[in-house]
């Protein structure tokens, strides 16, 4: 208990905990996922994962380097000068900037070799590796986009050097840099300027607590509700004023009693950004913002609905009148998991040493949001994550921040690259894979008209 004056109440660890012995049980009791496809054969495994591999002190040494000097969204200068300089001394041509994101990069590579990774349909199968490496205000790569980025580039060169020693890539893979994922969207950017054009399907990989080839991911919208109203002194005539910070007081309310009857994988969460300044005058202007997210696209529009349902009624009621401005950045869609493609990331994870679990042995209440959820639905990708930190770690924490700069993430930055690598060869080199992966990705729902989705 606390009387109020030492300090915010311990926060206890129960549910964590439950959740966690929970977890225990579903991982001690899951079966390691099969493919029923044989991908590449394993001769040609077995030189892909050897090449990778080779380039371990590169793999670590790039992740470490990003990590010792994070930057912010749009400002990943360093970063990408430290990765195409790595290309370079490969002979790897890389092609920077696009359109008006100067972060952005692009490379390809072909049983011809390697080219600039220009969006080119007549190149064949085409698989993209992509590559993050934003970081966080304060405290940096407490998302570990720095091993998300070792993990693309290490896989990107494993496949150059086997191609050099004979490979003959039954298609092209495209490495691409995509900047500003953390709360900007840059993947959406990049997307409605044609940058996924000519591109079949996508793959990553995110560090975690646990290695899960399907977690789910929030779809996620931003909404600002500024109540205008009318100012008037707060003593002498108040009955002048039609008070917008009571319009925010009352929506914020409103949105807390809303949670008992939205779907438990709902989320709205939001702040006060103005509310007035000074207590003698009625406020004219107050405004609150909100991140909303969902765990399906459709529930996300219901939620966003209720939403502006509430701020209109509130500015009725408050004789107020309420603007309302939706996604200043790019919303994101839930990632959709390809099942197929996921399968070959989970038996090449199992070779080394990793089991990476099904959906639902994780508790799916341990949700966030990703920009690649918006490249899903497009095209077929998976976002599979891997271990990087004890279970207890979350995202976002300072705790992460250093487990991204260990030789935990080392390693997991270099099981990252293995996967990558040969994951996109499985589907390059397996027609009845590629297959597979288009008809899941129609059944799930096929291609998403996602700029027009909420109009």
């Amino acid at each position: 208990m606390t009387d109020g004056t030492g300090g915010p109440r311990p926060i206890s660890t129960a549910f964590l905990d439950a959740l966690g012995r929970t977890t225990d049980r579903k991982r001690a009791a899951f079966t390691p996922l099969d493919s029923p496809f044989a991908g590449a054969g394993a001769a040609t495994v077995e030189a892909v994962r050897a090449a990778t591999e080779s380039g371990r002190e590169e793999i670590v040494a790039l992740g470490r380097e990003i990590h010792a000097h994070p930057e912010e969204a749009f400002r990943e200068h360093r970063s990408v000068a430290i990765i195409t300089a790595l290309l370079g001394r490969h002979g790897i041509p890389a092609a920077v900037g696009w359109h008006d994101l100067d972060t952005a990069f692009r490379a390809g590579l072909t049983a011809e070799g390697p080219d600039d990774g220009a969006p080119d349909p007549d190149r064949g199968p085409t698989v993209a590796i992509l590559a993050e490496y934003d970081a966080l205000p304060q405290i940096g790569h407490a998302c570990g986009h720095n091993l998300i980025a070792a993990a693309a580039v290490g896989a990107f060169l494993g496949l150059h050097r086997a191609v050099a020693a004979g490979l003959r890539l039954p298609g092209r893979v495209l490495l691409l840099g995509t900047p500003a994922e953390e709360g900007n969207s840059g993947k959406e950017i990049l997307a409605r300027t044609g940058f996924f054009d000519a591109v079949d399907a996508a793959i990553m990989v995110h560090g975690f607590g646990y290695d899960v080839v399907d977690h789910p991911f929030l779809g996620r919208r931003q909404l600002r509700v500024t109540y205008h109203g009318t100012a008037a002194h707060a003593s002498a005539s108040p009955f002048l004023g039609r008070n917008a910070l009571d319009a925010v007081v009352l929506n914020y309310q409103a949105i807390g009693l809303l949670r008992q009857h939205i779907p438990p994988s709902d989320r709205v969460h939001g702040i006060v950004l103005e509310g007035g300044d000074r207590p003698s005058v009625v406020p004219e202007r107050a405004t609150v913002e909100y991140y909303v997210r969902s765990a399906d696209p459709a529930t996300l529009k219901d939620l966003s609905e209720r939403l502006e349902d509430i701020a209109r009624g509130i500015a009725l009621a408050t004789g107020t009148r309420a603007e309302l401005t939706w996604d200043p950045v790019p919303f994101s869609l839930p990632v959709r998991t390809n099942g197929p493609l996921a399968a070959r990331w989970a038996v090449h994870q199992e070779a080394l040493g990793r089991t990476a679990l099904a959906g639902g042995v994780v508790p799916e209440i341990l949700a966030a949001s990703t920009d690649f959820g918006n490249v899903s639905v497009r095209i077929p990708g998976i976002h599979p994550m891997i271990a990087v930190s004890p279970p207890e770690v979350a995202l976002h924490t300072r705790e992460f921040e250093a487990a991204a700069g260990s030789a935990a993430g080392d390693a997991a930055a270099v099981h990252g690259a293995i996967g990558l690598a040969l994951t996109a060869l499985d589907y390059l080199s397996d027609p009845a894979l590629r297959s597979a992966v288009g008809r899941d990705f129609v059944d799930a729902g096929g291609a998403v008209d996602v700029a027009g989705y909420f109009d």
